[in-house]
């Protein structure tokens, strides 16, 4: 009698497992729980993070055009500073001589982090790029900062 009672058990416990487990794939056409997260999940933000976007990966707005971006004297010679919202670095090579790149580097598209020791520095891979004219001093970018339109009245820096 032993065997045909171990026998009865499981069979009634393999039964009840496949209905449970029946149960879980249920029908009623909706997708499963376990692809769920992956559909609702926030896609990855980029070097974005860094000044391109905000939290949810969407894209800052650049300035507006007449909007000032700095003094003069904000700008050291030598140096420059980098407007992440308006995705924009200002440089002065020499005295009284402004210039202004895209602030998105063109190897990978970070966000350049600052400007020292005459480059403009991407904190993503570690190029380089010349105030003076945005051309690499250091890769792994390959091309220039693109060269952006500014203008300057009195002692004011705006966007042009």
């Amino acid at each position: 009698m032993t065997h045909d009672s171990t026998r009865r058990t499981v069979l009634a416990t393999g039964t009840a497992a496949i209905a449970a487990t029946a149960v879980g794939c249920g029908g009623g056409g909706g997708s499963s729980s376990a692809t769920t997260p992956a559909t609702t999940a926030t896609p990855p933000t980029t070097a974005a993070t860094t000044g391109t976007g905000g939290p949810t990966g969407t894209p800052t707005p650049a300035g507006t055009p007449g909007q000032e971006l700095a003094r003069t004297s904000d700008i050291p010679v030598g140096g420059g500073k980098v407007f992440a919202r308006q995705k924009i670095v200002v440089t002065q090579p020499t005295r009284n001589d402004f210039k202004a790149f895209s602030a998105i580097c063109t190897h990978q598209g970070c966000t350049v982090g600052k400007v020292a020791d005459g480059t403009i520095d991407c904190p993503c891979h570690g190029s380089r790029f010349h105030i003076a004219d945005g051309s690499v001093a250091h890769g792994p970018a390959i091309r220039p900062l693109p060269a952006e339109s500014i203008t300057v009245k009195g002692n004011s820096i705006h966007l042009a």
